[in-house]
Order: structure tokens, then C-alpha cells, then sequence
């Protein structure tokens, strides 16, 4: 009997995939990563069991997940099509990674995951093991087993009596983490309805939000964020409290046509409170402490990590080799900012650093103006003669 290590969330997908696999003759060991979904996994265990798993292996990967993933995407500005702060994506080369570390242990000849063959996430966790083992097979039942739809996954999973949360009536897939939800399907595919407010799992409604505005600030080290309102946290502690306050303010919602790696439009919605909060503050530090030159590159270079990100190349040389002119990027990227937060709105009010470049002495138009106006003349001649005919 062959075995194979299966990425197991609990899901509707992988639930039915222990036992499709089970029923292949397979020996199937179900790999559970605690990646912050805040998911009871004594009962995601039983669930595995009950389904036909032989073996679970759960292992807590919060803190890897922080310092190695979130937060230099959060130094690296990566956000993909301008909204998509990445948590989803973030994850799976992480569960991949140790998906390959379990195959490894059990001697299995297989992986496998719940991916749909016109998703993100199988591009992800395959590239991911195909670069740390490519002799490992992989299988991937949702590209080839018999079911056409959720409705049918959900008949075969009460067939088998499979337990699952899912109903034909509340159709969403969610993935859940640390640093944010991950919302689609459902009623949610027809791209002229607005979402249901029963599809958010975490942020209030901004007109249910308080009609009084939250002031906090975030204090960050080389880019890094450490303390609110002048508490010091550890990185798992402190997304969690700006999840919770932001959350409370409606903040971190995103409604998106996204253009998926495999060709195809898709409809996501998303909740990122901590996220949207952290880089709204990183972004604003940069723009004080950033000399131009630098801070414009440096834009470029987001938009392609985001992209690499997302597209499942986190273990490729070129992240690798931006994510190192980044680290070079934030060593002066230490200080304080201040925000509003008010009915789904984040909004920078303040801002302090001991590296800040900006000069009140130099920016401003009143007494104790130092700026030497009369060379502006010369510059602009300088600055023009390229273009003068």
C-alpha cells in the first residue's frame, strides 16, 4: 500500500479527498498546519480519523509563519493587483515546506492536497514541493475524481457520513490564517451581488462600526512592527490585537475581480484588518525615512514580490534575491505613526522617526523658512535644457 501525506484543512475538499484516496488503495497521513486559523484541532483530528486517515500529524507553525513570511511581506509593500495582501498565498509554500518534511519522516512516495485544478493554491504547494523534492508523486483528487460540484461533494460526504460544516445552502470556501480570510464561491460567483453579511468572518460592517474613531500607534523597528501604543508584543500577539481593533472598525475588507496564474477571472473576497492597518503604517514610515530614488525603486520591486508571491515562487532565486535588497531597504525604517480608524477607514494622522529625512525647515512657508529659493531658477533651466527646442 503506497503511502501519501495529504494536506489536511478539514474542509469539505480534503475531508472528501481522505477518503477518495482511502478508497484508491492508498495509506493516507493527513498533515494539519496551525497557521493561526484558530480552527479546534482536536476536532479536525477526529474528522481526519473518522474519514479514513491512518496517521495525523498537526504541527504549529505561527511563529515561522510571522518572521519568515508576513512580516518580510510587509517590509516588501506585496500586495498583489492592488488589494490582495497575501494571506492565503503566504501560507502554502510554508504548509508545502512541511508537507515535504512529513513525507520525508513516513517514507511516503506521495503528497497530496484538496486544490482545484483552476485555483492558485495547487500552483503553490506543487511548485513548492517540486523545488525541495521533485521525485515525490503528487496527487491532486479535485483535478480527477468524479464530482463535478460542491453539491456533489457534499452528497458524497453525508453518503460516506464524512462530517463537514459545509450545506448546499451556505456554499463558501474559506480559508482562514493569521494575517487574514480568504472568501469565494457561493452567491458570491455572481460579481453583481453584494456579498452577504454573512460571508465576513471577522470584520464588523463599517456602519455597525463604532461612530467614535480608534487612535492607535504602531512603532516599528527596521520594518518590523513591534509595539502598539507603546506596548511592546511579540509578532503573533501583535497581528492578533490589530485583527481585534481593526475588525471592530470594519477595517481590512476587500471586494475583487482578481486575475488568477491559470487564466481565469475570479471574484474574492477578503478580510485582512492587521494587514491593511500595518501597511497603511509601514508605508507612510517609508515615505518619511526613504530617500526618493530608493522609495521609487523600491515600488517596482513590490509589485513584482506580490506577483511572485502569489503566483506560488517563494522558493525561487529571484524572491530570494529581491527579499535581500529589501532587508537592505528597512535598516533605517525604525519609528512611530499614528492612526485613525473610523467605519472601515485607516487613515495615517501622524508620523515620527529619528531617521526622517523630511525638514520642517526646508518644507515650510513661514518664519523660519531656509530654503534658498533663488536657486530654484537655475535648476529648472538645468532640469529643462533636454527638452527645450
Amino acid at each position: 500500500m503506497k503511502k501519501v501525506v495529504l494536506a489536511y484543512s478539514g474542509g469539505l475538499d480534503t475531508s472528501c479527498c481522505v477518503r477518495w484516496l482511502k478508497d484508491k488503495g492508498y495509506e493516507v497521513i493527513c498533515f494539519i498546519a496551525d497557521v493561526g486559523q484558530n480552527d479546534d484541532f482536536v476536532k479536525v483530528e477526529k474528522r481526519a480519523l473518522s474519514g479514513g486517515a491512518a496517521r495525523v500529524y498537526i504541527k504549529d507553525l505561527k511563529t515561522e509563519f510571522v518572521d519568515e513570511f508576513i512580516f518580510k511581506s510587509l517590509k516588501a509593500n506585496a500586495v498583489y493587483e492592488g488589494k490582495y495582501l497575501l494571506a492565503t498565498a503566504l501560507s502554502r509554500p510554508l504548509i508545502a515546506k512541511y508537507l515535504v518534511e512529513v513525507a520525508h519522516k513516513e517514507k511516503a512516495q506521495a503528497i497530496a492536497h484538496g486544490c482545484t485544478g483552476k485555483g492558485n493554491d495547487q500552483v503553490r504547494f506543487e511548485v513548492t514541493a517540486r523545488i525541495l523534492d521533485s521525485s515525490l508523486e503528487i496527487i491532486a483528487p479535485v483535478r480527477i475524481w468524479e464530482f463535478k460540484s460542491r453539491e456533489e461533494e457534499i452528497e458524497y460526504a453525508h453518503d460516506k457520513k464524512i462530517p463537514i460544516d459545509v450545506t448546499k445552502k451556505k456554499l463558501y470556501s474559506i480559508d482562514k490564517n493569521l494575517w487574514g480570510v480568504s472568501i469565494e464561491s457561493g452567491v458570491l460567483e455572481d460579481v453583481w451581488v453584494e456579498p452577504p453579511a454573512d460571508c465576513y468572518q471577522w470584520t464588523k460592517s463599517p456602519e455597525d462600526a463604532p461612530n467614535k474613531p480608534t487612535y492607535i500607534e504602531v512603532e516599528f523597528n527596521k520594518g518590523i512592527p513591534v509595539k502598539i501604543n507603546g506596548k511592546a508584543y511579540s509578532g503573533i500577539e501583535l497581528i492578533e490585537k490589530l485583527n481585534k481593533v481593526g475588525a471592530a472598525n470594519g477595517v481590512g475588507r476587500s471586494d475583487m475581480i482578481e486575475n488568477r496564474l491559470v487564466g481565469i477571472k475570479s471574484r474574492e473576497i477578503y478580510e485582512a484588518p492587521a494587514g491593511a492597518i500595518l501597511y497603511c503604517a509601514h508605508k507612510e514610515l517609508e515615505a518619511m525615512v526613504l530617500d526618493r530614488e530608493l522609495m521609487h525603486y523600491k515600488e517596482t520591486r513590490s509589485s513584482l514580490y506580490g506577483e511572485l508571491i502569489y503566483n506560488g515562487l517563494w522558493y525561487s532565486p529571484i524572491r530570494v534575491g529581491i527579499s535581500k535588497f529589501i532587508e537592505e531597504s528597512q535598516k533605517n525604517v525604525t519609528g512611530t505613526v499614528r492612526l485613525k480608524l473610523y467605519k472601515g477607514n485607516c487613515t495615517v494622522v501622524g508620523r515620527k522617526s529619528r531617521h526622517s529625512l523630511y525638514k520642517q525647515e526646508l518644507a515650510t512657508y513661514s518664519k523660519g523658512d531656509k530654503f534658498d529659493q533663488s536657486l530654484a531658477e537655475g535648476f529648472i533651466r538645468i532640469y529643462s535644457m533636454p527638452f527645450q527646442v
